[in-house]
């Protein structure tokens, strides 16, 4: 029978302080992040890496009461990076356009002056911990009629994928995109275009004209007078006027991919033209060979990734493991990095209520520093800002939020979530200290069909072996539809050695000298050794991270955290299969891990620290010390998240 205690968590603070490991703050002190190669370096060399979160909607827009804590609160848990998305939605508010709702906005061109000293507020608040931000400027704006946009009735989110054609739309996209950047931050004291704060940033969110239907008019028929014109340039007879747009012509697809390489050409040139200065990208997901080739076009390619397959609006479970399959949500992320480029991952998530969303975290962040990639930003951290209130997993909203879509009402918000980001300490240690070394491989995938539908086996399973990417000139060694480590083959290990993952067994290991991890089913694995430590589990399914704290391996270092997680829960929740009921109440539960431990040291003077949640110490756990260095049992006594194993 598993064993909880209660883990809530506190919107204000964090249990553990690790920003005394970073040189960090303030954000901008090595220069503006530029793309070098295919890594990110500030301007004075310092290499950039990033570990950190989306703000999703009003999150953004907090009281500057709530922006110093919840920089605070980030810093302290390692997160450097923070992705601002979503900032022109109306379906919450505040947004950019409007701080509250009530009176009629017949247009979408002016910045709500209220709006935008809470943001800027937030990033001055954020650079002062260290943390940068990741610009999400066009997402999901609404167009109006005053405006002067045609049949926005019809028209989606941030009109897409006509956005990335039509002339007015592209002209209402500069508009902003200067008033947002030239704006003057009277916190800072800089315009945003030239505050080194701003990382990276990207033109459009998970856009393309690739998988998104062209049917709305006048923009469909705009588009095939497009196409009929181009066609004609070329000399080629196809009919634009009566294809089906989203077939695989190859016409067709030479014709998108002209006209998004054009799109991304004017906004990235544009944006350059009044001072912007960061790396850009075009979009955020691979969807096709075609879509990958065009974000050739910005400074840096990334990628979205997610693990379920609930349906839309309902609360689903769905209780897969990644430990258990060949390709965990890894090789689309694989397929958006192209071979010769930095890549950053803008969101992923393993959403909740799946009871194994331990094991997500810190896989992601070992692939990420395997990879050499710049970094991660978890989708999402929160919807709102009024997190004083929110005490449950997974609702931040009273009622349903539009659209009847769970996401929206806090299924993906992480912030107190102790499965996902209570693992955040060791995520971003791997990611931002590369805890886990690069790998020396250089394997690239040659993009042929580039259409929908294309194979794209030669990325399944990669991610965790070697160092790969895309490539569209013909240079690489392996075809698309090859795959290089077979589904039956049970197991991958990384070529650094440091990364082992079995499906067939259920579980994975992160060994490297400043952090060694297990997760997965661990129980029925028995004894598991790592380079300094081991680990043997009574509980089924769990996490159990230890990172020296220090610049010493854990064989020598005299401060350590370690990490046991494993399921996370609301009390009362209610299911019926994988199907959740009731959401349940508080406190969160955290399962209480049964594992003994033995780390190989020859010191003698190290205390194991019980840390609860509020960041008291609450007992000593007992060690026995042989000539194998110390061992102890966790769970029976002080059962704990966080244990800081110290020196006296």
């Amino acid at each position: 029978m598993s064993k909880f205690i209660p883990w809530p968590a506190y919107y204000d603070d964090a249990p553990i302080d690790l920003r005394f490991v970073y040189d960090g703050a303030p954000a901008g002190k090595h220069g503006f992040v530029k793309a070098d190669g295919d890594i990110f370096t500030f301007s004075d060399g310092t290499p950039a890496r990033f570990w950190g979160t989306n703000f999703n909607g009003a999150a953004n827009f907090p009281s500057h009461d709530y922006a110093e804590k919840v920089a605070r609160r980030l810093a302290k848990i390692g997160c450097n990076i923070v992705r601002f998305h979503q900032l022109d939605s109306e379906w919450h508010t505040p947004n950019i356009f409007a701080f509250t709702k009530g009176k009629r906005l017949s247009a979408t061109m002016e910045l709500d002056p209220e709006s935008m000293d809470r943001l800027d507020y937030l990033i001055y608040s954020l650079k002062r911990e260290g943390i940068y931000v990741y610009m999400d400027i066009f997402t999901y704006r609404k167009f109006k009629a005053d405006d002067g946009v045609e049949n926005t009735i019809a028209l989606g989110d941030a009109a897409k994928p006509y956005s990335s054609y039509n002339r007015r739309l592209i002209e209402l996209q500069k508009k902003f995109a200067y008033d947002f950047w030239t704006h003057l931050n009277p916190y800072t004291g800089m315009a945003h275009k030239d505050d080194p704060v701003f990382a990276m940033g990207e033109i459009v969110n998970e856009s393309d004209l690739f998988s998104r239907k062209i049917e709305v008019e006048p923009y469909a028929s705009e588009f095939r007078s497009l196409y009929d014109k181009w066609l004609k340039t070329k000399g080629l007879t196809d009919d634009a006027f009566s294809c089906d747009l989203s077939a695989n012509i190859p016409s067709l697809i030479e014709f998108k991919i002209y006209l998004q390489e054009k799109y991304y050409d004017e906004m990235i040139g544009f944006l350059r033209e009044i001072g912007v200065k960061i790396p850009l990208c075009g979009t955020n997901w691979a969807m096709c060979g075609a879509n990958v080739k065009t974000q050739m076009r910005g400074d840096f390619t990334d990628g979205h990734t997610y693990f379920y397959d609930w349906q839309w609006g309902k609360h689903n479970c769905m209780n897969r493991r990644q430990t258990e399959v060949a390709e965990p949500a890894t090789a689309g992320l694989m397929r958006a990095r192209v071979a010769g480029m930095p890549y950053f991952v803008s969101e992923w998530d393993m959403p909740w209520p799946n009871e194994f969303r331990a094991e997500s975290s810190l896989l992601y962040a070992a692939v990420g520093s395997l990879q050499g990639w710049g970094g991660y930003a978890i989708h999402t951290y929160a919807y709102t800002p009024y997190l004083d209130r929110m005490d449950t997993l997974g609702k931040e909203v009273s009622s349903g939020a539009i659209g009847g879509v769970a996401y929206r009402e806090g299924i993906f918000s992480t912030w107190n979530d102790p499965a996902k980001f209570g693992l955040f300490y060791h995520a971003a240690l791997i990611q931002r200290r590369s805890d886990v070394r690069m790998s020396d491989g250089n394997l690239k995938i040659n993009e042929r069909d580039l259409g929908m539908g294309a194979p794209m086996d030669a990325y399944r399973t990669i991610a965790e072996q070697t160092k790969a990417g895309a490539c569209f000139d013909g240079s690489g060694t392996v075809e698309q539809d090859t795959r290089i480590i077979p589904e039956d083959a049970g197991e991958v290990r990384s070529d650094t050695g440091e990364l082992y993952r079995s499906w067939d067994k259920g579980y994975g290991v992160i060994d490297t000298d400043r952090t060694q991890a297990v997760y997965g089913l661990l129980e029925k694995q028995g004894k598991i050794e790592m380079k300094a430590l081991s680990v043997e589990s009574k509980t089924d399914f769990a996490v159990v991270a230890l990172s020296s704290l220090t610049d010493m391996p854990i064989s020598e270092s005299d401060n350590m955290l370690l990490t046991t997680v494993g399921r996370a829960k609301n009390t009362g929740a209610k299911f019926t299969g994988e199907h959740m009921d009731e959401y349940g109440e508080a406190p969160i539960l955290a399962e209480v891990i049964e594992a003994t431990l033995t780390i190989k040291t020859a010191r003698r003077d190290l205390r194991v620290w019980a840390v609860n949640a509020e960041g008291f110490y609450h007992g000593v756990v007992p060690v026995t010390y042989t000539d194998d260095g110390m061992t102890f049992t966790l769970g029976e006594q002080f059962p704990s998240v966080y244990y800081l194993i110290s020196a006296e």
